[in-house]
C-alpha cells in the first residue's frame, strides 16, 4: 500500500482562533491506517484545539478536513463518531451519576423490542470491554464513586468500544498506574494491527518507543517539526518543543528542615461501599520545615483520600489525630484547615480546583478573597494588585487577568490553582498530581517552584503516579497500597525497585 493511500485522516492548513489568543496558525497532520503518530509540544500549543476539531467540538476557522481522501466536515462530534472518528479526551467527559456501562454505550444503548434500554446486554457488553482493558469495577457502578484513573480507563473503553477507524488519545495514561499503561499499549498494539489510524498526545517520552511510529511537534500554534520516531533523538524532540535546548534531569537542593511541622496518627478513612473496607486504613506519618514528602501508590491506594482527610474534606468519617506545630487540631472542614495554614491543589483541575466561567483573577484570589475586599465588595483594582505577583510568579500565560480561565491551556490553568493557594500564605501545601497533563518545561517550573518553597521553610506533601517525579522531589516517600501504608523511605533508601515492591498489592500484604 501506498504512502498516499494508506492516510485515513488528514488535516490541510487549520487555522483557529478565540478571544484573545491565536490557537492554530495553519497546522496540518496526517493519521495513517496501522499507524500511530504522536503529537507532540508544550501545553499551549495547539495541540488540544486541533483533537477538537478533529473531533468535531467545533469547526476550524480556515482549512479542510479529508476522510479517505475526500473533504468533509464535522458539525458535532456525533458527526465524526458516525464517520469513525474516535477521541479520548485529556479532560474528563463522562456523566457522574450515570453507570459505568451507561457511559460506555451513551447514545449507543441496545434496546428491547419495546423501545427500552437492554440493560443486562448493555451490562454484558461493557463487562466485555472492561475485561479488556482489565479494570476491575462493575459495570453498574456510578462515575462518581470512581477515582480519576478508573475515570479515565472508562473514557478508553468507551472509545474502544466504538471500533472507530480513527482514535484520537490525548494525554491517555496521565492518572493510570505503570500495570494499566502496559495494559492499554497492549490494546494500542492490538488496534494497529487492525488497521485503525492513532493520533496520541503524550508530555511522557518514554511511553513513545513502546508505540509510536510517526511524530509531529507543535508550538505556539504551528507544526514545526515531522519525523519517523526512529529518526528522532529525546534531546532533540524536546528542543523543537521548547525552540530552545533543554535540560530535563532535576536535582532537588540539599533539604534543610526545620521542626516538625504537622504529625498524622493512625488515619483512617471507610470505604463506603467501594469494595474494601477503608480508603486510607491506619496511616501515619511526620513532616518537618522544609520537608517534601513524597506519597506514591497505584491507582486505588488511597493517596487522594489521605491528602483530603488531611483537607478536612471528610471530617464526619475520619478517625485519627493530627499534631499542628506541636498543638492537637481538627480540621472539621476544608475552611478550617486553610485557616489552619494547609492549602490542597486538587488531581482534578477542573472538576475540585477552577471555576471555568469565570476569569484568571476570580480564580486565583478565590481562597483569598478577604484581601481583595472594598466596603465588602470584591475590588478589582485590589485583586488585580494582590493577585499579580503570584500569576508573574508561576509565568501564568494569558493575555489578561480578565481573561476566562477556560480559555487556557490545562498547563496554564494548573499554575493558576498553584499560585490561588501560594496566594493564602500556607504553611503546608498539598499538591495531589502537580503535573499531570504537564509540558517538560512546565514540570520544570513547577519543580523549581516546589524546590524554592521548600528552601524557604513550607511543609509539602507531593502526590504522583509517576515514579520518577517521586523520586526527583521528596525528601522521604511514603507509599501506599490499597489504602496502606506498606513503606517508607530517607530518600538515600528510595530506589526504584524498592518503591514499587511496596507499591503492589501481595496476598499477604499487611499494615505498615
Amino acid at each position: 500500500m501506498s504512502a498516499a493511500t494508506d492516510i485515513v485522516l488528514e488535516a490541510k492548513g487549520i487555522m483557529k482562533s478565540f478571544p484573545g489568543v491565536r490557537a492554530l496558525g495553519g497546522v496540518s497532520i496526517r493519521a495513517r491506517r496501522g499507524r500511530l503518530v504522536a503529537l507532540l509540544g508544550e501545553n499551549g500549543a495547539g495541540k488540544s484545539t486541533l483533537m477538537n476539531i478533529l473531533a468535531g467540538v467545533f469547526p476550524p476557522d480556515e482549512g479542510t478536513l479529508h476522510l479517505d481522501g475526500h473533504a468533509v466536515s464535522f458539525p458535532n462530534p456525533s458527526a465524526a463518531q458516525a464517520a469513525g472518528i474516535g477521541i479520548v479526551f485529556q479532560e474528563l467527559n463522562l456523566i457522574p451519576h450515570l453507570s459505568v456501562a451507561e457511559n460506555i454505550f451513551l447514545g449507543r444503548e441496545p434496546h428491547t423490542r419495546f423501545g427500552l434500554i437492554d440493560y443486562p446486554r448493555l451490562n454484558a457488553a461493557a463487562a466485555a470491554v472492561l475485561k479488556r482493558l482489565a479494570l476491575a469495577v462493575e459495570p453498574t457502578a456510578l462515575i462518581a464513586d470512581l477515582r480519576v484513573g478508573q475515570q479515565q480507563l472508562v473514557e478508553i473503553a468507551r472509545a474502544v468500544s466504538e471500533e472507530a477507524r480513527v482514535l484520537i488519545l490525548d494525554e491517555p495514561t496521565s492518572s493510570l498506574s505503570e500495570h494499566e499503561v502496559e495494559v492499554l499499549f497492549g490494546v494500542i498494539a492490538e488496534l494497529k494491527s487492525r488497521g485503525v489510524a492513532m493520533i496520541y498526545i503524550t508530555h511522557k517520552f518514554d511511553e513513545l518507543a513502546h508505540v509510536c511510529d510517526d511524530v509531529t511537534i507543535m508550538r505556539d500554534g504551528c507544526v514545526v517539526g515531522e519525523s519517523l520516531y526512529a529518526d528522532l533523538t529525546r534531546d532533540k524532540l524536546v528542543q523543537l518543543m521548547a525552540g530552545r535546548e533543554s535540560k530535563e534531569t532535576f536535582q532537588k537542593s540539599p533539604a534543610a528542615l526545620g521542626d516538625e511541622l504537622l504529625r498524622a496518627e493512625a488515619i483512617s478513612l471507610p470505604g463506603d461501599g467501594v469494595g474494601r473496607p477503608f480508603l486510607v486504613e491506619n496511616v501515619s506519618f511526620t513532616l518537618r520545615r522544609g520537608e517534601v514528602l513524597g506519597v506514591f501508590g497505584l491507582v486505588g491506594a488511597g493517596r487522594t483520600e489521605l491528602l483530603e482527610t488531611l483537607f478536612g474534606l471528610h471530617a464526619s468519617r475520619a478517625t485519627g489525630q493530627f499534631t499542628l506545630e506541636g498543638k492537637p487540631i481538627e480540621f472539621a472542614s476544608p475552611a478550617a484547615a486553610v485557616a489552619a495554614g494547609l492549602a490542597l491543589a486538587p488531581e482534578d483541575r477542573k472538576r475540585d480546583g477552577l471555576v471555568l466561567p469565570m476569569s484568571v483573577a476570580a480564580n486565583a484570589s478565590l481562597a483569598s478573597l478577604d484581601r481583595t475586599l472594598h466596603a465588602g465588595f470584591v475590588s478589582q483594582a485590589r485583586e488585580a494588585a494582590y493577585i499579580t505577583p503570584y500569576i508573574e510568579r508561576f509565568r501564568v500565560k494569558t493575555p489578561s487577568l480578565d481573561q476566562l480561565i477556560v480559555n487556557l491551556s490545562g498547563g496554564n490553568q494548573q499554575k493558576v490553582i498553584l499560585a490561588k493557594w501560594l496566594a493564602t500564605g500556607p504553611k503546608i501545601l498539598l499538591l495531589d498530581e502537580p503535573t499531570r497533563g504537564i509540558d517538560v518545561n512546565a514540570k520544570r517550573e513547577i519543580y523549581a517552584f516546589i524546590d524554592e518553597l521548600a528552601r524557604n521553610g513550607l511543609g509539602l506533601i507531593v502526590v504522583s503516579s509517576e515514579l520518577p517525579e517521586i523520586l526527583a522531589l521528596s525528601d522521604r516517600v511514603l507509599v501506599m497500597c490499597e489504602g496502606r501504608q506498606t513503606a517508607e523511605f530517607a530518600r538515600a533508601d528510595a530506589t526504584p525497585e524498592k518503591v514499587l515492591a511496596a507499591a503492589f498489592p501481595t496476598k499477604t500484604a499487611t499494615a505498615a
